[in-house]
């Protein structure tokens, strides 16, 4: 069978050609896919699309065996290029455009397991079984000398990591050894974690000597019987590790010891987030003015015209589109300004939402489709507006006429702005001549490169060094996501030396294409170190422009144990933040927003970003799109999208990956099914994040204390939920809980006290809570309350139970806002509070107090 890669342009087939996309995917159908079966000296396939899909099957254990060198891109507006491919596990989907019933094919780029997240692991660890072993339970357990041999296993499997994981994309054997080891390291991780939570249990019920669980909980044969059980599992688990270790030489595969590079951080770095402003746009001042000269044009005769900003990813249409958005005339010449991000899911009722959120600052309530698009046409029939839909991927010309005819009842003058990649997508808008971003001049390139690799962004004395930036320039083809991204890995190399061993040796691994910028963007990923790599691999269970929380995101790095202490002064998160800032100053995030006080709350991924975090996190993190999803049951983190309308949409095919420890679900969704919930606990043992926010629960399952891996739990936004069972304050490693908005809730649980390890209680908005339980004294972990809540009761009438204001006394660790509401007059509030000792709160950064009228009568 002989394939023409000229079959194809730009999407479209040839007439009485059987090799176009329909013609080749009946090829597939017909051949029982033959193809990949092919004895070929060199195997083509056509990356006929770049668009997402809902069906998807996936050929990985077939493509390993028989290999795949080439890959080809032909749906862009750009010439095909070739791309070495070897070595990489491909997932096949198909898509079937409605309009001209053309079936593509899609390949995307998987790698097996994000690098350099093992060797943290064993860090996690050896971190883990030493700490144990110095515990007392463990000599009573008689634990003490397994933990040691399993950390002595661990240790020296850990020095040969590093080289596995920088061979494995040449090697079939090291790779499959790697996902073997990582199999089982996360199973010793969660072993060693499970009888940590056993000990923490211990601590906790010591204080508790009328229990009569704790009776029973100390007696001799339970010591026994747990100590025997663990040891056990934790040799079994030992053996299976030195199994694993001696694969290596039985399989005669060289790893050699190495040790990890040691990231240098430069505290006196620029602030980043201050680069992506407007002001700081370098090469685009012309774009800008060509576009608001044709959005403005008062000859167009349309009462709505459409515009489009077309290039390939990380040029910067988004940039000159906000730009283009934010200028002083563009502000006075429309009515309504609305921005809408589109991404890969071109869905008309959720466009309509987003468009009406646009416009009240609300999420519309009403969520019914006719009465959406009533609401919307009544907002904007008769005014002139500027619509933005920024990253469009849609090629369906009946989706974006159904959109359209929905939105053109705008005054005369009304213009839609669209961004995207695709030539193709540019001409079904039905647009006037796109505005075709090119990459950066020469010279407009060099002046953002030296803004971002040098120190004050001044050009180096020595030509050498400016020469050799100027060869290193050439791979980012003007492309300013790339320049920014390279320029920031060679700030932190301040020797001629480095930049020299850079250009002579990493550049020449980047394949030569100026269409394809995500091979130099991996460069610079490839840099960071392993606990960088594995913080910015987690982000891809976001979807795509997502508006992430800073905040949140830290705790989810905790959660998950990402985040490495060096000494016991640290704070996590204050790491966290390093982490986050040194992930920012290279570029991996972008479009930040700060609070009033010029802190930053939140950020967003360029979506060329988010690719590359797909591909780096591989088969361990999985996002859901449908119910049709399959899901390999090594998966261990999992995120579901907006188009799931229930929890009864979840596959059933999630139930079987027991190890999952992230449960996200980021969009929220108004029907969730609490029977899913009581599955979720029983399935998921070793769960460590749970995002529930806003998905419609009313009753929290007193079984959720069975979560004791759980670190992290979101109930936010979820209205009617009234209590919470006290048995969630057996959630011993609990850092991080998120009440926020659930407006009915009237208490916190009476033995709060009990969740040692809490560091972040979030209840603003949880307007039907009456009071404050005793015991919150006790979390001196406490980095962040939101609410202090005071019975409106008189002082001397409050019951013992509820908690006054000198719970706040030992809380000095508290940072960012609190309110303290229903504060009293008289002598009696003066001394309570004293005894609240606000004077030594002095990381907080906001305190709102609030005093309850009293009847002067």
């Amino acid at each position: 069978m002989t394939i023409d890669k000229g079959c194809f342009n730009n999407g479209e087939e040839r007439k009485g050609n059987t090799c176009g996309p329909h013609g080749f995917l009946s090829v597939l159908r017909s051949t029982r896919f033959s193809l990949i079966m092919a004895n070929w000296g060199t195997m083509l396939v056509f990356f006929a699309s770049l668009y997402p899909t809902a069906t998807r099957f996936t050929f990985i254990e077939a493509l390993k065996k028989y290999g795949l060198c080439l890959l080809f891109h032909l749906n862009s507006p750009f010439p095909p290029t070739v791309t070495d491919c070897s070595g990489i596990t491909l997932t096949l989907q198909f898509s079937v455009l409605r309009e001209t019933e053309f079936a593509f094919i899609q390949f995307s780029l998987i790698q097996e397991m994000a690098e350099g997240v093992l060797f943290d692991i064993a860090k996690e660890i050896i971190g883990k079984a030493g700490d144990l072993a110095l515990k007392e339970v463990a000599l009573i357990w008689g634990v003490k000398d397994e933990i040691n041999k399993l950390k002595e296993t661990v240790s020296k499997i850990s020095a040969v990591i590093l080289d596995a994981e920088a061979k494995q994309h040449g090697s079939e054997v090291i790779k499959e050894w790697l996902k073997r080891l990582k199999d089982a390291m996360c199973d010793a991780d969660d072993l060693l974690d499970e009888i940590s939570t056993e000990a923490l249990r211990r601590e906790v019920m010591t204080g508790d000597k009328k229990a009569k669980e704790v009776r029973i909980f100390f007696s001799k044969y339970n010591q026994l019987a747990y100590g025997v059980r663990m040891g056990h599992k934790v040799k079994e688990m030992r053996e299976r590790l030195v199994a694993i270790d001696a694969e290596p030489a039985d399989r005669q595969f060289h790893l050699d010891e190495r040790r990890e590079e040691i990231q240098v951080r430069n505290v006196s770095r620029r602030q980043t987030h201050s680069l992506v402003s407007a002001e700081d746009v370098i090469g685009r001042e012309e774009d800008k003015k060509v576009i608001i000269g044709s959005l403005l044009d008062p000859n167009v005769k349309e009462n709505v015209s459409v515009l489009a900003i077309v290039g390939i990813g990380g040029l910067g249409k988004t940039t000159v589109a906000q730009l283009v958005f934010n200028d002083e005339k563009v502000k006075n010449h429309f009515e309504l300004k609305l921005w809408v991000c589109v991404s890969e899911n071109f869905d008309v009722k959720i466009i309509v939402q987003k468009i009406l959120e646009c416009l009240k600052n609300e999420k519309p309530k009403d969520l019914e489709k006719n009465m959406l698009v009533n609401n919307l046409q009544k907002e904007i029939n008769g005014k002139r507006y500027m619509l933005v839909l920024d990253d469009v991927w849609n090629e369906d010309r009946e989706k974006w006429s159904e959109l359209k005819q929905i939105i053109m009842g705008g005054a005369q003058g009304s213009r839609i702005l669209v961004t995207t990649r695709s030539v193709k997508v540019a001409k079904i808008s039905r647009p006037s001549q796109p505005h075709v971003l090119q990459g950066l001049e020469e010279q407009l390139a060099w002046s953002l490169f030296k803004k971002m690799a040098f120190e004050e962004g001044e050009e180096p004395k020595e030509a050498s060094f400016v020469n050799i930036g100027k060869d290193i320039l050439k791979i980012c083809v003007g492309v300013p996501l790339a320049i920014r991204t390279i320029g920031g890995l060679l700030y932190f190399k301040k020797s001629e030396r480095e930049w020299l061993s850079f250009k002579d040796n990493e550049l020449l691994k980047i394949p030569q294409n100026e269409n394809d910028i995500l091979p130099t963007l991996k460069l610079s990923y490839d840099y960071l170190s392993s606990y960088l790599k594995q913080c910015f691999a987690y982000c891809s269970l976001f979807p795509k422009d997502y508006e992430i929380e800073k905040e949140s995101l830290i705790y989810m790095w905790m959660a998950e144990g990402f985040i490495k202490l060096y000494n016991e002064k640290q704070c996590p998160e204050d790491v966290g933040h390093e982490y986050f800032m040194d992930l920012l100053w290279r570029s991996f995030f972008q479009d930040v927003e700060e609070d009033e006080l010029g802190n930053i709350s939140t950020f967003k991924m360029h979506d060329l970003m988010h690719d590359m975090a797909i591909q780096v996190i591989g088969s361990e993190s999985t996002t859901i799109y449908s119910k049709e999803k399959d899901i390999d049951n090594k998966n261990r983190h999992v995120s579901f999208i907006d188009t799931l309308n229930s929890s009864s949409e979840i596959t059933f095919s999630l139930y079987k990956a027991r190890r999952i420890r992230t449960f996200l679900w980021p969009c929220e969704t108004t029907y969730w099914d609490c029977s899913t919930f009581s599955e979720i606990i029983e399935r998921f043992k070793f769960i460590r994040l749970l995002d529930l926010h806003g998905s419609g629960i009313k009753t929290i399952p007193s079984s959720i204390k069975k979560l004791k891996h759980l670190r992290y739990l979101d109930l936010s936004e979820n209205k009617d939920i009234e209590m919470l069972p006290n048995s969630i304050v057996k959630l011993y490693n609990l850092q991080t809980l998120k009440l926020s908005e659930c407006d009915k809730l009237k208490e916190l649980p009476r033995d709060v006290n009990k969740l040692v390890n809490l560091r972040f209680l979030e209840i603003g908005g949880c307007l039907g809570l009456t009071h404050m339980p005793n015991g919150l004294d006790q979390l001196t972990n406490l980095q962040t309350l939101s609410r202090f809540v005071m019975s409106k009761g008189r002082i001397d009438s409050v019951p013992r139970s509820y908690g006054k204001l000198k719970e706040l006394n030992r809380l000095n660790e508290l940072r960012g806002n609190l309110s303290i509401e229903n504060l009293k007059h008289g002598k009696d509030a003066a001394i309570e509070y004293k005894d609240a000792n606000l004077k030594e709160k002095q990381r907080l950064d906001r305190l709102d107090l609030e005093w309850v009228e009293e009847d002067m009568d």
